[in-house]
């Protein structure tokens, strides 16, 4: 199995101390987490988008071109690209200038979003969400394979003369993935045109999120993609990864962040059934407890959705060093486990992407070493 660090820049106070970093300091931790995520053997940091709630993640292409230039090896991805209120020309000419920079590490995850206040905000209505999506990718991935494109929808003026995007992407065009949270669309997107999907797992039970993951790969068969290439990838559960040396301190030092957190949220429709820390713990997608309950929660998991990508989270309420401490944790605790147990062809020689980033000429700057070996 391959590991991500997401970081959708939620800016919020601590529910238990009120403790709040400004907004500068907020951004400069995401740049580095996805430094200290590649030190310790990370295969992708994601940078979400929103706009709107308590979130600072409207601009990823500025937080993933800053994190380009503190990086070399560690893949770059969006978390996810919300393509359904954006531009598809703007789009293919920002992610392509990231892939640039940083020598082609990146892999675009695109969504329709999780927040409903965003369309009225672009000028759009929400019943055209997934049409949005559908119409907009289409374009995307014709702006990122060929050059002199021409091309009319119903969401965009017209492409009247022969197109040509600039930059090129480094080194063909990027791989694009596919988020999945809540509805069967967008994983029938992704299996109709053969590529990977991510699933949420963040707050419903695993069993919702089986039902699209399944949908998915029967749309992905029904349309003779090659089955060796079908990837998948899944979230941790809202709310952070936390590790302690055992489950219950787990609990007992977390628990009530957690709890204070998801009572704060009120989302109607989109409300996590687990409020409390222990039947998070027990039956939801949350990754609390020791490396051990970490470990065992990741294969449960992976027994049932056979994903190859997992992505993690951190605590961003806590305070900074917590934060860097769970992730070193989790980097040298429960990552050899997994990955022992759990193999996978994603980034490797068998994926046709696998080689894109070590094809690109080498940084100018110096090299971390890596805590982990690959």
């Amino acid at each position: 199995m391959k590991f991500q660090v997401l970081d959708i820049i939620p800016h919020l106070k601590n529910p238990v101390t009120g403790e709040m970093v400004s907004t500068a300091d907020r951004l400069n931790q995401v740049v580095e987490t996805a430094r200290r995520a590649e030190e310790l053997g990370f295969d992708s940091f994601s940078v979400g988008e929103r706009h709107a709630g308590e979130f600072i993640s409207s601009s990823p292409t500025t937080v993933l071109a800053a994190i380009a230039a503190v990086t070399n090896r560690i893949r770059l991805q969006s978390g996810v690209t919300v393509l359904s209120v954006l531009d598809p020309v703007r789009v293919a000419e920002d992610y392509a200038t990231i892939d640039q920079l940083s020598h082609g590490r990146l892999e675009l995850v695109i969504g329709k979003g999780n927040e409903v206040l965003q369309y009225p905000l672009f000028g759009l209505d929400l019943v055209d969400q997934w049409d949005l999506l559908a119409e907009k990718y289409e374009l995307l991935r014709r702006l990122w394979q060929e050059e002199g494109v021409t091309w009319s929808g119903r969401f965009r003026p017209e492409l009247t003369e022969p197109t040509t995007t600039t930059p090129r992407p480094f080194n063909g065009p990027p791989r694009i993935w596919h988020g999945s949270a809540t509805t069967l669309t967008s994983a029938a997107l992704a299996g109709k045109w053969g590529d990977p999907l991510f699933t949420a797992n963040a707050i419903q039970p695993r069993e919702n999120y089986q039902v699209l993951i399944e949908h998915y790969r029967a749309e992905y068969e029904r349309h003779g993609h090659d089955q060796r290439h079908r990837y998948l990838g899944s979230g941790s559960g809202a709310g952070g990864v936390f590790i302690a040396d055992t489950t219950q301190e787990a609990i007992r030092q977390f628990g009530p962040v957690y709890e204070a957190l998801t009572a704060n949220r009120n989302v109607p429709g989109n409300n996590t059934p687990f409020r409390d820390i222990e039947h998070a713990v027990a039956e939801g997608p949350a990754l609390v407890g020791s490396p051990e309950q970490v470990i065992d929660k990741i294969l449960g998991y992976h027994q049932l959705y056979c994903h190859d990508l997992q992505s993690i989270s951190l605590p961003t309420t806590l305070p900074f060093e917590q934060q860097l401490d769970i992730l070193e944790r989790f980097a040298l605790e429960v990552i050899p486990a997994v990955r022992a147990a759990a193999p996978t062809t994603l980034w490797e020689a068998g994926d046709p992407y696998g080689n894109r980033p070590e094809s690109a000429r080498p940084s100018t700057t110096s090299r971390s070493e890596n805590v982990l070996v690959h």
